[in-house]
């Protein structure tokens, strides 16, 4: 009788733990790790963008059954090098840090965010200039000798696209220096798209580099006053991937990317400035790949030069 008992206890109570975790059994079983350690880059103050990704954070731990830990680095080359040390399992990162990335760890990339402005994987880098400014192109900003700011030296809307942008305006840039753009009077680095508003918007410098969705947000939110700022020139770039490490299972990269693909509520997606979630594959980013090496930005840069 004492057995019997025994052995219909065990059974409700493999029964009780097969209902009630039996879906974070199967994640550890798809070799998902008990805590995913998942970094972004700050494309704005590290701050904000630790905010601004916390209801996400708490998405992927329930969606996937286990602990999520969200890691903001300082800048750009931070998040690389925690990826590359195997510090981080998953990474939010530009196309630029992705190709640097990639160059020192062979990470997959799985999926990129359907951009709500422009309805594709594809966002606009934009040089803008302070309102009423004479400059009315990118080559009268060259040519006039005038200043200019990007934002973090790794970013890809904030400093290597306006670098295409410029150079093909006329602009002689320095692969070996950052800081020289003749004829350019002078460049500099702000760390951040914000910071590059602020710069352009207060008259510290004639242009500046910054991710066209971002300028929208700031204006929405306050922080740069509507209109402030013009719009001089813009160029498509492929969206920010988000990769995984290699280490990472094939089947937990898949169960990260269908959890990317599942998000359907709109105030979560707003907050990933997304519509949806689309496959990225290493081939989308070829052009970043090229232009990145001619420009003599495919090694990553710590803190700014």
């Amino acid at each position: 009788m004492t057995r019997r008992l025994l052995a219909a206890v065990t059974v409700l109570l493999l029964a009780a733990v097969g209902c009630g975790t039996g879906g974070h059994t199967a994640h550890l079983a798809a070799g998902i790790p008990a805590k995913l350690r998942v970094g972004v880059v700050p494309n704005i103050s590290p701050e904000k963008q630790r905010a601004q990704y916390e209801p996400f954070r708490a998405y992927l731990a329930s969606k996937l059954g286990t602990e999520v830990e969200l890691f903001v680095a300082t800048n750009y080359a931070g998040v690389v090098a925690a990826l590359s040390a195997g510090k981080l399992d998953v990474a939010y990162l530009g196309g630029l840090t992705y190709v640097q990335a990639e160059a020192q760890t062979k990470i997959v990339p799985l999926v990129t965010e359907v951009d709500q402005e422009t309805g594709t994987p594809e966002y606009l880098s934009a040089v803008v200039v302070k309102a009423g400014s004479p400059y009315k192109t990118t080559k009268d900003v060259v040519a006039g000798g005038g200043t200019f700011a990007f934002g973090d030296i790794s970013s890809t809307s904030g400093s290597l696209y306006p670098r295409i942008m410029i150079t093909q305006a006329g602009a002689r840039c320095d692969t070996g220096d950052m800081m020289a753009c003749p004829p350019l009077k002078a460049v500099t680095f702000t760390g951040g798209h914000d910071a590059t508003a602020q710069a352009v918007a207060k008259g510290d410098v004639d242009a500046g580099g910054i991710e066209l969705r971002i300028l929208h947000r700031l204006e929405k939110q306050g922080s740069v006053e509507k209109g402030a700022l013009q719009v001089i020139e813009t160029r498509e770039v492929m969206g920010y991937p988000w990769v995984a490490h290699p280490d990472l299972p094939e089947a937990a990269r898949t169960a990260v990317t269908d959890a990317f693909l599942a998000i359907d509520q709109p105030e979560l997606l707003d907050l990933m400035r997304a519509k949806k979630y689309a496959p990225v594959t290493a081939a989308d980013y070829d052009e970043v790949r090229e232009q990145a090496a001619g420009l003599g930005l495919l090694t990553p840069k710590q803190g700014q030069p």
